[in-house]
């Protein structure tokens, strides 16, 4: 009976980070295409990441099957610190100024700034750090089997 409790815990976590690639994704696209904003070139490179993960974890979620974990997570991880570094050059003064974007539009350009903290990037961020916990938390289950 246990076994079945973490193999239905496997799925949950699997499920959460589909969603949120899932959410992620729509939102991007629901900020481009019906909002209008143009994506910077720090959008773009978190977009190649986070695009694929949603089919990724779509087909995982629903065969049930963890293996694509060791995608997953590298995928999730960089997007994770391009997100976070996007972030700093949004809402630190005087960050920008290291490596400006220069192709198009600027990086440091807030379309929404909810709450003084929300951000596109921060939303892309909060995405991928909920996919990496749950992808490490799906790991763990696994190793409690004696399996990776």
């Amino acid at each position: 009976m246990k076994g079945t409790k973490k193999g239905s815990n496997k799925q949950i976590y699997l499920y959460m980070a589909w969603l949120a690639s899932t959410v992620a994704t729509l939102g991007s696209l629901y900020f481009s295409e019906i909002r209008g904003f143009i994506p910077c070139e720090l959008c773009w490179y978190q977009r190649i990441l986070m695009y694929p993960l949603a089919l990724i974890l779509g087909i995982s979620t629903f065969q049930n099957d963890s293996s694509s974990k060791k995608f997953v997570l590298p995928m999730a991880i960089i997007g994770w610190f391009i997100s976070f570094y996007h972030y700093l050059l949004q809402k630190v003064p005087g960050f920008a100024e290291i490596k400006p974007c220069v192709n198009g539009v600027p990086c440091n350009a807030q379309y929404i700034n909810w709450f003084g903290f929300i951000t596109i990037p921060f939303l892309a961020l909060t995405a991928f750090t909920i996919i990496i916990v749950c992808m490490v938390l799906s790991k763990n289950i696994n190793n409690e089997k004696g399996q990776f």
